[in-house]
């Protein structure tokens, strides 16, 4: 049965506007089943206490965590390095080590909000691990299953066929799975799988890639266990766009991924697999 769903940002100017935008939706019945927000703000803004009042004041009742995409790997190249193109608002800086951001992340606690982490392998080996091992009560989201980036290469080779690897990259992997290992080793770290196409573009497309992705998918779920993953669909703008943020042209129907995440599911127990597409996500964000 359909629940509701937790709206997170989408890049908006202003994380204030942005809910007040989804509000004024859900008063004229257009989306009334948004349980709850994960808003945007910039927490290395010097006003970012009064930020987080702000956005706490628009939406009082349904407010319930903060997220800053944060991929980044140096200067943004065109979507050519894991590098985001939300992190344009500060080109090439990390704030994964800057003590402005991470002053800003002390302060969600005291508003009992949660932080959604968008980013890089690498930023998780190298910084995510250390900053959120100092905040071991700060409920923490790891969004689109840690960001390990085109395992299989590109979708389509350069003459525009389907591109035959089936061979993972292991560099891309063994980085991912250190980083996984040390924040799956901090209790309030939970984790999303979602964007599935953005690890491995086009995989809708034939059976083997569809079997490299199920494995990725347990390794996770082995990891951090059914109680801390969570299914999230990520359904922002089309099939393609959502699945693979731009990496592929084609993705599933919505049943297609319901379908595909069942049977990446197979085996576990109804339990497990109540966690895995509804119990966490209605645990983590508090949802009546």
């Amino acid at each position: 049965n359909f629940f509701g769903i937790v709206h997170v940002e989408a890049m908006p100017d202003s994380g204030a506007d942005e809910i007040s935008w989804v509000e004024q939706m859900n008063e004229e019945g257009r989306c009334s089943f948004v349980k709850g927000f994960v808003a945007s703000c910039d927490l290395s803004s010097e006003n970012v206490e009064e930020e987080l009042e702000s956005l706490k004041m628009v939406s009082p009742r349904k407010l319930r965590g903060i997220r800053w995409i944060l991929n980044c790997v140096g200067p943004y190249k065109g979507g050519k390095t894991a590098t985001h193109v939300g992190t344009l608002r500060h080109d090439g800086v990390d704030y994964l080590k800057e003590p402005k951001f991470e002053r800003g992340l002390a302060m969600l606690e005291k508003h009992n909000l949660s932080f959604d982490l968008q980013c890089a392998p690498i930023q998780l080996v190298e910084s995510a691990a250390t900053v959120f091992a100092k905040y071991p009560n700060l409920k923490v989201c790891i969004d689109h299953m840690g960001c390990p980036r085109s395992i299989l290469g590109n979708d389509l080779l350069d003459n525009g066929s389907i591109n035959p690897n089936e061979i993972p990259d292991e560099e891309e992997l063994r980085v991912w799975r250190q980083g996984m290992k040390a924040m799956a080793a901090l209790p309030k770290v939970h984790i999303k799988i979602s964007m599935l196409g953005y690890a491995v573009p086009g995989w809708i497309r034939t059976p083997e890639r569809q079997a490299v992705l199920k494995s990725l998918v347990r390794e996770i779920v082995e990891l951090f266990g059914a109680k801390r993953c969570m299914v999230a669909w990520n359904w922002h703008v089309n099939a393609a766009v959502s699945d693979a943020d731009g990496h592929s042209i084609v993705g599933p129907s919505a049943v297609e991924l319901l379908d595909t995440l069942l049977w990446f599911f197979e085996g576990y127990s109804d339990e497990e697999k109540e966690r895995l597409l509804s119990g966490t996500a209605k645990e983590f964000y508090r949802l009546d």
